[in-house]
């Protein structure tokens, strides 16, 4: 297991920070590793977005220095999200099968929780999301035809998108994670267009599903003082409270949004009208 700590900065420090400065504090751009969980623990919330990508041996979820506990859930949450081929998931000796693009819930509480892949020549990619949790809830797959489909956009704005809320209240009984998928249609480039911020929660995006000689520029910062990181395929960015959260790629992309904060409530926002953002 790999990790890393990132502190909140707020926006009069992310004012001043060049393009280096930037990314070294908002881009977590190497999530994939194969063989190994790789995990940030960001002070927003308490955040931690991570993976776990098994290929010959079955891999476990321990608790990380920042922690202080005794295993990894043991005052925690966790959502999961398999962006590779076939997998399992072992939830204290329970086993569940997650196939491409199928999610999972595990509740505070449990304390062994282990990856693994069907076969080695096509991993599963666990993309992990993690949040403080006051209760312990049952652990709960959803697949997708269980997720609540959102259609948004439309092609002439360039945004048309599907919308899969997986690991959401009306699905899922969490304690403050909140996980789902965007997919743009073709054609299309724009997610979270026009955009909004919403103080009372931060979020984590996490581009995939870019081909390899593409890439999606993120947008971040206040509506009136926007920043840009270019981004490429598996790679996550972090978005304070503060900051809008939107993006626009060379090609059409998928993305995974989990979320945390002071609410469960998915239309919880602030619009920003696009005319005058800056």
């Amino acid at each position: 297991m790999q990790y890393e700590v990132r502190y909140a900065a707020s926006p009069r420090e992310v004012k001043t920070l060049d393009t280096e400065g930037l990314r070294t504090e908002f881009l977590i751009d190497k999530i994939m590793e194969p063989d190994s969980i790789q995990l940030v623990y960001t002070h927003y919330d308490r955040y931690i977005a991570g993976s776990a990508v098994p290929t010959i041996s079955p891999l476990q979820l321990e608790a990380i220095d920042p922690l202080k506990s005794d295993y990894f859930l043991e005052r925690r949450e966790l959502g999961i999200i398999n962006v590779g081929g076939p997998g399992k998931v072992v939830v204290d000796g329970e086993s569940f099968d997650l196939n491409h693009k199928e999610a999972l819930y595990v509740g505070r509480g449990n304390k062994e929780v282990i990856f693994s892949s069907d076969t080695g020549s096509d991993p599963a990619k666990f993309y992990l999301n993690s949040t403080p949790a006051h209760k312990a809830l049952p652990t709960k797959k959803i697949g997708q035809s269980d997720a609540e489909v959102v259609e948004l956009g439309s092609m002439e704005t360039a945004n048309a998108r599907t919308i899969r809320k997986f690991i959401v209240n009306s699905i899922v009984e969490t304690c403050q994670v909140q996980m789902g998928m965007t997919e743009l249609k073709s054609g299309s480039v724009w997610n979270t267009m026009p955009a909004h911020v919403h103080d009372r929660r931060m979020e984590v995006y996490f581009y995939f599903e870019v081909p390899e000689d593409q890439a999606v520029c993120h947008f971040m910062g206040q509506p009136q003082e926007t920043r840009h990181i270019w981004m490429a395929n598996e790679q996550a960015v972090i978005s304070p409270p503060w900051s809008i959260h939107s993006g626009s790629g060379t090609s059409r992309y998928t993305f995974i949004w989990g979320m945390a904060g002071e609410n469960l409530d998915y239309g919880d926002m602030d619009h920003c009208k696009i005319n005058e953002m800056q």
